[in-house]
């Protein structure tokens, strides 16, 4: 049987204690009036798109498929897609929802120049409030991220679970905001072990 180094298998276990704590931090962080009003945003919005770049986009492609769950039209739109053409997905008070650590990604700027002249709403979240995106947002959310779980400090790891743990906060709100029922999601989930629960 192979082994692991023991440092590897100490790193590994390190991990949960990384995680759990960032999660545990983070409640202290929880601004009641910014995710209010983010939840009425999103429940009043035809359609929502979101975007973000790596780990974040990855996250936001989770946000977007949350809420088709819950059958609030959204769509991720990549960074590369939204400056040709893609943001014609978005019309006047819909809504988009940029995820950015640093709050300054570069790719994101010029999308959110695009939502400003077309009256699209703008959610932020980020860890740096006094960033570009946090600024100009109708609504900027608290990302704290304690660390990353590797040596380094640099993967993107907390940081998306941290960021994981604010879109289910979004999606769990929405859910009793706008009253979904258990039997509308039965309907457009009829696949998998959780359709056939659903479906019985």
């Amino acid at each position: 049987m192979m082994k692991m180094k023991p440092e590897a298998i100490a790193a590994a276990k390190a991990v949960y204690e990384i995680e759990r704590e960032c999660i545990a931090q983070m409640e202290s962080f929880f601004d009641e009036e910014a995710f209010t009003k983010a939840v009425e945003l999103l429940k009043n919005a035809e359609r929502t798109g979101t975007s973000g770049c790596g780990h974040s986009g990855i996250l936001c492609q989770h946000f977007a498929h949350l809420l088709c769950c819950i059958e609030r039209p959204a769509k991720f739109i990549s960074p590369a897609e939204a400056v040709h053409g893609g943001m014609g997905f978005l019309q006047k008070n819909d809504v988009m929802v940029f995820a950015s650590r640093g709050g300054k990604t570069k790719e994101l700027l010029p999308i959110l120049a695009i939502c400003k002249a077309k009256g699209i709403r703008v959610i932020a979240i980020t860890e740096n409030m006094e960033s570009p995106l946090a600024k100009e947002a109708d609504v900027a959310i608290k990302q704290h991220v304690n660390r990353e779980t590797d040596k380094y400090n640099a993967q993107g790891t907390t940081s998306s679970t941290a960021l994981a743990v604010i879109f289910h906060i979004l999606q769990t709100a929405l859910i009793e905001e706008t009253d979904y029922k258990n039997e509308q999601f039965a309907l457009i989930h009829p696949g998998g072990a959780v359709g056939e629960r659903l479906n019985r």
